[in-house]
């Protein structure tokens, strides 16, 4: 994509990478932009898609993301939720057993007097509205794709981005703000020298949908075993196809196993695992597979510089907020973002950046807590646990200011609403 303007280098944040995240950062800065006069540069190693009008394409194999409750607020602020929800799935009841114990508890919507407790988007969708919205905010936004980062310097208070576009033809982009949202596996972190932990769970995540015999009626099920969680999600059904996305966690001594299994007893070893709450499982769709690790970014920031997303932290899936917790990040930077623009101040200065990811630290933590506590309590194979796990659930479901608890934190209703709009 070329800019769309006579090329001006200057710019108040540029942003590598085009992905989910790097996309809702500039979605959630474009209706405030054209009023506070914020330009941006969004730079993508991937050839974007220059159409302004998403075309939904349905695909049994679709890869999808759960969406928060919480989520909804931060796109209906982006001007792109009603576009959006044409092909969402909405999450009405949640239900969590643990195989082999009576514990189970169930969180319904109508409970806990919202809509849904969360919304399941197909990523490719959800990828072509956010840019979609990008693309119809061209005044304030440059896109350059495919194109390269070569190197991030600082001079002066002011970051210089060397970019290499398809061609060969370099460009040196300049902005007091750069973020860095280009994924899990982050090149610019590594040439930054940013080092990163990482705590292996000796796990897999095994991915696919599945076709189911019912219609799964909004119904999200997490069910745990002595090998490892089972998630499955309600997705859009294609016609009469009934689909449901499937995130099985694997012992790494399992998984190479079940991936490269025939589907009939791939589908049978599922069933045996998982029970028939959700009905008989028909067929499996193409399976993937990724190692788990939780990743933390040593430097979140440095002097106009953001690292955002999956580059910033990735998350043990157990808890599904791995999106979400970056959506909060998002919006919590763009906030920034439009208070620091509208009172003429530096964006990229040390001191506010810092204190951005100190309270996206808290968040991280308390996430990351969640999903390890739920990971060590429900992963566990000790008799007395699960016998505790068991009666745990139980509890939950007969005390319902206990279960509201855990359908907040499942919303991501508790943390701090944003904003993201500018006073006149």
């Amino acid at each position: 994509l070329m800019p769309n303007r006579e090329f001006d280098n200057s710019f108040d944040l540029i942003v590598c990478g085009g992905g989910m995240v790097g996309a809702s950062l500039v979605a959630a800065l474009l209706p405030a932009a054209k009023k506070l006069g914020l330009r941006m540069a969004l730079v993508e190693q991937s050839p974007l898609k220059a159409h302004p009008d998403p075309q939904f394409q349905p695909s049994f194999d679709a890869r999808s993301t759960a969406l928060a409750y919480g989520s909804r607020s931060a796109f209906e602020q982006m001007g792109i939720w009603s576009l959006l929800r044409e092909h969402l799935t909405p999450i009405e009841t949640i239900h969590v057993s643990d195989q082999g114990r009576f514990g189970q508890t169930t969180m319904r919507a109508e409970q806990e007097r919202v809509d849904a407790l969360g919304y399941v988007v197909e990523n490719h969708w959800l990828g072509q509205v956010l840019m979609s919205a990008v693309l119809h905010g061209r005044d304030q936004v440059e896109l350059f794709s495919p194109a390269t980062v070569s190197s991030i310097d600082l001079t002066d208070g002011v970051r210089s981005v060397v970019i290499s576009e398809e061609g060969g033809e370099q460009r040196t982009l300049k902005a007091p703000l750069v973020v860095m949202a280009d994924g899990g596996r982050s090149e610019l972190r590594q040439s930054m020298g940013i080092d990163y932990r990482a705590k292996p769970y000796h796990q897999h995540a095994l991915i696919a949908n599945v076709e189911v015999d019912r219609d799964h009626q909004g119904v999200a099920y997490e069910r745990f075993t002595e090998k490892g969680p089972i998630a499955l999600l309600p997705i859009e059904s294609l016609g009469a196809t009934h689909r449901m996305g499937l995130v099985w966690t694997q012992t790494d001594d399992l998984v190479e196993s079940r991936m490269n299994m025939p589907d009939e007893q791939f589908l049978s070893e599922l069933q045996q695992a998982f029970g028939h709450r959700a009905g008989c499982l028909v067929s499996v769709g193409e399976r993937y597979s990724y190692p788990l690790n939780l990743v933390l970014a040593d430097e979140q920031v440095r002097a106009g510089l953001v690292v955002l997303g999956n580059a910033a932290h990735s998350l043990h899936p157990i808890a599904g907020q791995g999106f979400n917790l970056a959506l909060r990040g998002v919006c919590e930077l763009a906030e920034l973002i439009l208070q620091r623009k509208q009172q003429n101040l530096p964006l990229g200065e040390l001191a506010s950046l810092q204190g951005f990811v100190s309270q996206r630290q808290k968040d991280q933590q308390r996430t990351i807590g969640f999903g390890e506590l739920a990971l060590a309590t429900f992963s566990s194979s000790n008799p007395l646990l699960r016998v505790g796990r068991a009666l745990a659930l139980q509890t939950l479901d007969m005390v319902p200011a206990g279960r509201t608890l855990l359908a907040r934190a499942a919303m991501g209703l508790d943390t701090p609403a944003v904003r993201l709009t500018i006073d006149d």
